[in-house]
């Protein structure tokens, strides 16, 4: 792909920051700041109702009535978009999920917020990654040369 140079300015305390970001990177701007403009790009994509992939991690306390079941039924209504589940006890109370998802990013993002509205989930958050092309049956296979 051709790259194409342009100025940016910006102010010195600003330019400091990030020069400092690049050496603990051991990187460049130029590629900091594509890092930072394919984020943004991504950020917005996401909220169009494109095809995604998503982690929706939560923390919540098994204690408290039902919500076990909840959470299960929520992701059974999923059906296919749930890829996979990670289940990680970390006390005698809490719990960690983190959820594998695909599928289109408004429905991925309105299950989740429903998920994170739940009685008894203390925290959690939502990371969409957009232009990711939700596979029929016939293409879950995946092979690497």
């Amino acid at each position: 792909m051709k790259l194409v140079r342009f100025g940016v300015a910006m102010e010195e305390p600003l330019l400091e920051d990030l020069d400092r970001i690049v050496e603990g990177r051991d990187s460049t701007r130029s590629e900091i700041l594509r890092d930072l403009v394919r984020a943004e790009v991504a950020r917005e994509k996401v909220q169009h109702g494109v095809d995604a992939v998503a982690t929706l991690t939560l923390v919540y306390d098994h204690h408290v009535r039902d919500l076990t079941e909840k959470l299960n039924e929520l992701q059974h209504r999923m059906g296919e978009r749930v890829r996979a589940t990670l289940h990680v006890h970390l006390s005698h109370e809490l719990c960690l999920e983190v959820i594998v998802l695909h599928g289109r990013s408004d429905e991925i993002r309105r299950v989740a917020n429903q998920i994170l509205a739940t009685r008894g989930v203390k925290q959690g958050g939502l990371e969409l990654i957009a232009d990711v092309p939700t596979p029929t049956r016939k293409s879950r296979a995946h092979h690497h040369a």
